[in-house]
């Protein structure tokens, strides 16, 4: 690697979550290069993160800044760590400060979904795009957008929390279910009501979303049923965005795309819809190309605008 030159600058990204650690590397801006997971041993966080970051120099050789995503609101006045449902000792600390000082880089800290988003849109499903609203659908709800190349944080940086948002007259949250967990509370509460379904083969504690993705994938009509239903949820959520933004790409990541067009597909019927339909079809909906590695992806190109 050539340090002098920006074109053949390393960027490393690092996604946290509560069960693993993942690390990516980037030549040339744009080149995934390596990789690395681990899961993590369900202690505290901060301690094995800086391990994990001090392996990545072993693994990916030197290098002099990396950017962090969270799953957390990040305040972009003080740099910390607002808010976090999965890891909320990461709200008690100095995390960035500490964290540089731990590994001795430059480090930005990001929130995981604008991480992703970013990814998206400079190397993914986003590509070409002005305007980006991103939603990833996974053990939580999340979303980010991005106009004109940036990153639209909102007033303290909390914007794009799309799992709050309210999808009926009883205040029903798109969270309450469309993530991950809820998804599988849904299947269990009526997987029984239908004894054709292969997912009767299961104990109820014993399904996981996995599961369901795979019963639909192999035509199983109760599991097709409840991904259809919550790309329905999503659709209509969704909705809401195409009408108040007249955004021009809408690209849908996260661990639930595993189901591709069984979910995808119910989102752009329920979207459209409820739409204004001129804004609807200026707007284009699809599915991550980045995948798993969106929000390191991301968060490694948004490394280099460390400025603190």
């Amino acid at each position: 690697m050539n340090d002098t030159s920006n074109e053949s600058e390393k960027l490393v990204g690092v996604e946290v979550s509560r069960k693993w650690f993942k690390a990516v590397c980037l030549e040339a801006g744009e080149r995934l290069t390596d990789e690395y997971t681990i899961a993590a041993d369900g202690q505290e966080t901060f301690t094995q993160l800086v391990n994990f970051i001090n392996d990545t120099k072993n693994r990916f050789g030197a290098f002099e800044r990396i950017g962090v995503a969270v799953p957390g609101l990040v305040h972009q006045e003080t740099k910390r760590i607002a808010y976090s449902t999965y890891i909320p000792e990461h709200e008690t600390i100095d995390f960035l400060g500490k964290m540089e000082a731990a590994t001795n880089l430059k480090i930005t800290v990001e929130n995981d979904a604008n991480a992703a988003a970013y990814g998206e849109f400079v190397l993914g499903a986003g590509r070409g795009s002005r305007d980006l609203f991103y939603v990833t659908l996974g053990t939580g709800i999340g979303g980010a957008l991005i106009f004109d190349g940036k990153i639209w944080r909102g007033a303290s940086g909390f914007a794009g929390e799309f799992g709050q948002v309210a999808i009926n007259s009883d205040g029903m949250k798109l969270e309450d279910v469309a993530s991950s967990a809820n998804i599988v509370r849904r299947t269990r509460n009526r997987f029984h009501q239908d004894s054709t379904s292969s997912l009767n083969k299961f104990d109820e504690e014993e399904i996981r979303l996995k599961d369901v993705v795979r019963a639909a994938q192999n035509d199983d009509d109760f599991a097709r049923l409840m991904l259809e239903r919550t790309g329905t949820y999503v659709g209509t959520a969704i909705a809401g965005v195409i009408n108040l933004l007249n955004i021009e790409t809408i690209v849908v990541g996260g661990v639930i795309m595993q189901a591709e067009h069984l979910v995808l597909d119910a989102i752009i019927k329920r979207a459209k819809e409820l739409s204004f339909a001129p804004s609807f079809e200026a707007t284009r909906i699809v599915g991550g190309e980045i995948g798993a590695n969106a929000a390191a992806v991301g968060v490694a190109l948004l490394s280099t605008e460390n400025e603190h």
